[in-house]
């Protein structure tokens, strides 16, 4: 896979991506992932990659021209998905993650300030991502989050492929409860099933809590989530008083 990131701030990508799993995965050949300065396609002496809105309004919007040119020069004649990261796009899951970790080359395009000229979102960007609905500076902290979501799905990047099968939320779930050593610390215990070294009900339990702790703090995940006739019964059974 190859991922290009274009942004007016560049640097801002030198911590997270030379570290841990996204490190690793560069330095095995996995991804090959491109940091691309925008105003390095600007063709002034003050390397203007934005200016004041029509209309007026406060704040200032990223010029078509750079980003046209950045996405034409880097793309090619390839075929890529161009991807504008921005508060009004699609909010950004498990299953977009699934996506593009399926694409051999992908473009995100890092919005800034008050936004991109629409002509950008038009003509250009083939899909629009959030990450949530809350604002942030620019599209750089949100491209670091979806690059990290999806080259870990990207086979051979992982440990092992069982660890991507063991993630409660590709089932549509939030994450059961985990522990580690030691078995009592301060007076708090183990779950007895985790230390009976019966697979079979930990694996149940482990389900069970899932759907638990989804039902208290994820409710609308469980619509679409897969579960057997018994799970749809217990998640009835969590409505009732007394739970």
């Amino acid at each position: 896979m190859r991922i290009d990131i274009i942004s007016l701030f560049p640097q801002m990508f030198e911590g997270p991506f030379s570290e841990s799993l996204i490190k690793r995965a560069v330095e095995n050949g996995l991804v090959q992932i491109n940091i691309h300065n925008l105003r390095e396609y600007t063709h002034d002496r003050h390397h203007t990659a934005d200016d004041y809105p029509y209309g007026g309004g406060p704040g200032m919007v990223l010029k078509p021209e750079p980003i046209f040119e950045a996405v034409e020069v880097i793309k090619g004649d390839d075929k890529a998905e161009v991807v504008l990261l921005c508060p009004q796009g699609e909010v950004f899951s498990y299953r977009i993650a699934q996506e593009f970790a399926a694409i051999e080359r992908l473009i995100f395009v890092c919005g800034h300030y008050e936004g991109v000229d629409e002509r950008t979102r038009e003509h250009l960007v083939d899909r629009e991502i959030s990450i949530g609905d809350y604002i942030l500076t620019g599209g750089e902290l949100a491209a670091m989050v979806v690059v990290d979501s999806v080259v870990r799905l990207i086979p051979g990047v992982l440990g092992s492929a069982e660890s991507l099968q063991e993630e409660s939320i590709s089932w549509g779930l939030l994450e059961y409860p985990q522990y580690t050593r030691p078995p009592e610390f301060r007076g708090w215990t183990v779950p007895d099933v985790l230390l009976s070294g019966n697979h079979q009900e930990i694996a149940r339990w482990r389900r069970e809590q899932a759907i638990r702790r989804t039902f208290y703090r994820r409710p609308e995940l469980l619509d679409k989530a897969k579960l057997s006739p018994h799970e749809r019964r217990l998640v009835a059974s969590l409505h009732e008083p007394g739970y």
